[in-house]
This record gives structure tokens, C-alpha cells and sequence, in this order.
């Protein structure tokens, strides 16, 4: 019997892969729909806190900065990112 108990067969993802495409679907547990309302709430935050109509740019890096932020969350704790054609 393993010390360390029973070993994960998978890794768990928050993000699984899209079906069609490249990229990431809904989250698919607790910790990845958290990330998804945060980052969320953190982009109608940048509205009231940036004043888009106002002056744009300042907003607009803003959202670009927690995007990026966003796209790395999902990389690290996604499923591996490929191009699918539905068959997998």
C-alpha cells in the first residue's frame, strides 16, 4: 500500500478545454468559477473606478492588465490548450 495514499489517476482542472477550438470553457469546479466572478466584479469595478466615457486609455489597460491576469489562471490550471475539432 502507498504511504501517500491513492494517487489522482488526472490532474484536476479548473478550466476544462473547449470541445471546438482553442482555449478554455466554463470553469469546472469551485475555485475556478471564484477566479471567473472576481475577475468579473474586477471589470465592472474598472467602470466606476476609471470612467471609461471620460478618458478611455487608463480603463482599457485596465482590462487588458486582468486579462492577461485571467489567460495565465487558465493556463496554469486549465486543461492543456490545443486546437479541437469536437472529437475528443
Amino acid at each position: 500500500m502507498n504511504e501517500r495514499g491513492p494517487m489522482q489517476a488526472e490532474p484536476r482542472y479548473w478550466f476544462p478545454a473547449k470541445r471546438y477550438g482553442w482555449g478554455w470553457g466554463p470553469p469546472s469546479s469551485w475555485q475556478g468559477w471564484v477566479v471567473l466572478v472576481v475577475f468579473v466584479g474586477l471589470v465592472i469595478a474598472g467602470i466606476f473606478l476609471f470612467q471609461p466615457k471620460a478618458d478611455p486609455v487608463p480603463y482599457i489597460i485596465y482590462a487588458t492588465v486582468l486579462g492577461a491576469l485571467f489567460f495565465v489562471v487558465c493556463w496554469l490550471k486549465g486543461e492543456p490548450p490545443r486546437w479541437r475539432w469536437g472529437r475528443d
